[in-house]
């Protein structure tokens, strides 16, 4: 049981950072290969203000969204002049920036990483891996609130704008450099929350933990899943979770396994899983329109 509380909970905080990559990557149509940059970030102030400077969990939250939604917002600006591959280029170089320096600074603990993170503590209870899963979930459902609460208002729809054509949104006015920005930094701020409270949950972090590879993941799971939707994000981080969990038994095969998974659906559901217009989510809505259609039939009858 605490091994799957323990799946749970990494997976379910896979999701929450996924669907804040979907602000920028998918509303905004920003190819953005530096996420898990901000996740660190969040994670590293949080456990050196915890583990060398005393201060509590709860305390250290806002600090780290602080950090990487300020770091975010320096990327938006840097993107103002860059467009699709180039910005590309630009957010794998920062990635790496940033794990060099988590390496290099004493302040970030070095090589070796940040050890023996306390547990967060509530009504002088110290947390549980039970206490671990509802936080995950209550962040989750803040995370998703706040991306429906932009993707539905009209700072949702200009960033959607400036994704189909930016210069088209340019033409009409919009402040594009206004938005790119402070979508980075509400995406980043979000992840910068996820990792300090991951970096509580697993009590050590070290700089590989959040390197290129784990961008790479990061995008993956919302490509996967399908790119643009809330519940894109939350299936594919989800699957991509659980699927190497599932094949430990074979653990010689995992990789291949997850490669393979990762071709076909991109092959054959480039869309994503549950994406616009994918098989599953044509499927649903077709569901959804005759159950609402049924009691409207029997109404008639009976009348």
């Amino acid at each position: 049981m605490t091994y799957a509380i323990v799946v749970a909970v990494t997976a379910i905080l896979m999701a929450s950072v996924v669907v804040s990559l979907n602000l920028t990557a998918g509303y905004a149509g920003q190819p953005n290969l530096a996420q898990s940059a901000f996740f660190g970030l969040g994670a590293y102030f949080a456990a050196v203000l915890s583990v060398q400077h005393g201060l509590s969990f709860w305390a250290v939250l806002p600090v780290s969204a602080l950090v990487s939604g300020l770091a975010g917002a320096v990327l938006g600006a840097i993107s103002l002049r860059l467009r699709e591959d180039f910005f590309a280029i630009t957010t794998v170089g920062l990635n790496f920036v940033v794990v060099a320096l988590f390496k290099s600074i004493d302040f970030f603990g070095g090589a070796t990483g940040i050890y023996g993170l306390p547990l967060p503590t509530l009504g002088g209870t110290s947390f549980t891996n039970d206490h671990f899963l509802v936080l995950s979930a209550l962040l989750l459902g803040l995370v998703v609130l706040v991306s429906k609460v932009v993707r539905d208002s009209w700072y949702g729809g200009m960033l959607m704008a400036i994704r189909e054509d930016e210069l088209v949104a340019s033409s009409l006015g919009a402040p594009v450099a206004l938005f790119k920005a402070s979508a980075f930094a509400l995406s980043s701020l979000l992840a910068g929350v996820v990792g300090a409270v991951y970096a509580f949950f697993i009590s050590s972090i070290t700089p590989e933990t959040f390197g290129f590879n784990q961008s790479v993941l990061l995008l993956s799971m919302l490509i996967i899943g399908g790119m643009g939707t809330i519940r894109g994000a939350i299936v594919g981080a989800v699957l991509l979770t659980l699927i190497p969990e599932m094949f430990r038994f074979a653990s010689d095969y995992r990789s291949l396994v997850y490669g393979v998974f990762l071709v076909l659906v991109l092959r054959f559901q480039p869309q994503g899983l549950v994406g616009e217009d994918s098989w599953l989510a044509r499927g649903a809505a077709r569901l959804l329109r005759r159950s609402r259609s049924a009691p409207a039939a029997v109404t008639e009858v009976s009348a």
